[in-house]
């Protein structure tokens, strides 16, 4: 994503990647609902989710915005842009719900 191209001065770029940076998921399946405490942070959501919004369309509103920038960032294979982000994040958001560690089985001896 070449930020001259789409008319977007460097300094516009940084600015709107320093938004993106601090975005969270308010709502839907990667929201505090299931990501607690507030949500993924939009650069962790899987570019097929991505891509449903850009099916069905982008809210309108900012973050319609920072998420179908975050879209076309990864859909160009540039995922890694967001790799510092993530670093000062702690790593990427789990997305995943965490899985049981303790198991219980059947006694089998009778």
């Amino acid at each position: 994503m070449n930020s001259e191209q789409n008319g977007m001065s460097p300094d516009d770029f940084r600015r709107l990647l320093g938004q993106i940076a601090n975005a969270r998921m308010p709502f839907g399946k990667f929201g505090p609902e299931t990501v607690p405490p507030h949500g993924a942070w939009i650069i962790d959501l899987p570019i097929e989710y991505l891509a449903w919004f850009k099916e069905r369309g982008f809210p309108k509103s900012p973050l319609g915005e920072l998420l179908e920038a975050v879209y076309d960032i990864k859909s160009h294979g540039m995922d890694a842009l967001f790799d510092p982000m993530r670093q000062q994040h702690g790593g990427r958001s789990k997305l995943r719900p965490q899985r049981k560690k303790k198991y219980e089985f059947p006694n089998q001896e009778e």
